[in-house]
């Protein structure tokens, strides 16, 4: 009987090999990914204008929706790109992505009830990370995969494109601008990837039914540990990357732009290490990156609860705080990628996801509510703290797993 892991094999004389159209395939959907991903963050720096416009006393809500849709919605977008493939959901998606940005940038922005259903609808450009995952494992062989998730995980940096320039277009061009650009950014992809994206000559539809394949996948123990890690890994670094400005101008006083601008790098520094935790796991294996990961976080954690003088101290905090979320985001997948069979990954991968996007929705609710009755932060970030030390447990845990497993499979031969 041939192996369910057969079918990720290349059709080449070396099963480590790259096969030919990888490569493009990875650059067209992290390019795609990261802009809808731009179009996904697009609130998140106006969040504070809006708040000086009198629109809201608080912009946690308008920045939170986009997250939380954009990752619940994951799991059904998991479940469809298994079925129907990335050839076919990006550009979909990303057409689709390109009403709610215009809604907002000629109607939803300027009422607060228009904002908050723009955001709703602006979410589901984030359930793009469901679709192109399971594409590049598709296209790349078991020994590459930590790697070429990680560098796909690179498109998140679309969020900084989004931080570098919504306000200042705003600023000197107009409100409509940002979400102007943003929407042919959307179309041109669109059309590219229809033209020149294709899915893998080992990817094969799954026939099973959406709602009887996320079900089997919800029994395996490695999709709730991966769940949880990946809520702290990458739900951190939502959660910062749209609270941050909100936090920078509370905590430190500085004004909107200046504090986008710090947002902003903290995204670069983090989609930077994403890389190279894919690449590292395949190296070293994915729970001890993960464990180096979650130890920089820990440690960024514990300093930052004493909320340090923003320069340099502050400033040199958020930058390991990024790395190491950055690390831990893209060792996450790597881990994914090594335990799932490949039928399964896109359902897997819209579990873990949505798992993320929550994990970035939660926080900066429970900030706003930490802030407002305490006057700092500093409760919030000590949760952080507790949270990733869990995570150091589960990932011992995998480990151990792992090793188990092959200890098994040794046995057995």
């Amino acid at each position: 009987m041939t192996s369910p892991l057969s079918s990720s094999s290349t059709p080449t004389t070396d099963p480590a090999a790259v096969p030919a159209g990888a490569w493009r395939a990875l650059v067209l959907v992290t390019i795609g990914f990261g802009i809808n991903f731009w179009a996904w963050a697009l609130l998140s720096p106006l969040g504070p204008v809006y708040v000086e416009r009198g629109l809201t006393a608080d912009a946690s809500l308008i920045v939170a929706i986009p997250v939380l849709v954009g990752s619940l919605g994951r799991i059904l977008m998991g479940a469809l790109s298994d079925r129907f493939g990335a050839h076919a959901m990006f550009p979909l998606v990303s057409l689709i992505t390109v009403i709610p940005v215009l809604f907002l940038g000629f109607v939803g922005q300027y009422t607060y009830p228009t904002l908050l259903v723009g955001g709703f609808f602006l979410g589901i450009a984030g359930t793009t990370f469901a679709i192109g995952v399971p594409y590049v494992n598709s296209w790349f062989p078991p020994a590459n995969r930590g790697m070429a998730t990680g560098l796909y995980g690179v498109g998140m940096g679309g969020t900084a494109i989004s931080a570098f320039t919504t306000v200042p277009l705003v600023g000197a061009v107009g409100d409509r601008t940002p979400f102007v650009l943003t929407a042919a950014a959307l179309i041109a992809f669109a059309v590219v990837g229809w033209l020149m994206m294709r899915n893998a000559p080992t990817w094969e539809p799954s026939h099973k039914s959406i709602v009887a394949q996320s079900v089997a996948v919800m029994k395996l123990t490695v999709t709730w540990q991966a769940c949880y890690l990946y809520a702290l890994s990458f739900g951190g670094y939502v959660a910062f990357s749209v609270f941050l400005p909100t936090m920078l101008q509370n905590w430190y006083g500085l004004q909107a732009t200046d504090a986008s601008f710090r947002m902003a790098g903290f995204v670069i520094v983090a989609v930077i290490m994403r890389p190279l935790g894919g690449i590292l796991s395949d190296r070293l294996g994915a729970s001890r990156t993960l464990l180096i990961s979650y130890s920089v976080v820990a440690l960024a954690a514990l300093m930052l609860a004493f909320q340090p003088p923003l320069m340099p101290v502050g400033t040199v905090d958020f930058i390991v705080m990024a790395a190491g979320l950055g690390l831990g985001s893209g060792a996450v997948f790597a881990l994914v990628s090594q335990t799932s069979d490949p039928s399964v990954v896109g359902s897997v991968t819209g579990f873990v996801g949505a798992a993320g996007g929550l994990g970035g929705f939660v926080p900066p609710l429970a900030m706003a509510a930490v802030y407002s009755f305490s006057g700092s932060y500093s409760i919030g970030i000590l949760l952080l703290l507790v949270a990733t030390l869990g995570a150091v447990g589960v990932t011992v845990m995998v480990s151990r797993g792992a090793r188990a497993s092959v200890t098994d499979a040794s046995s057995t031969t």
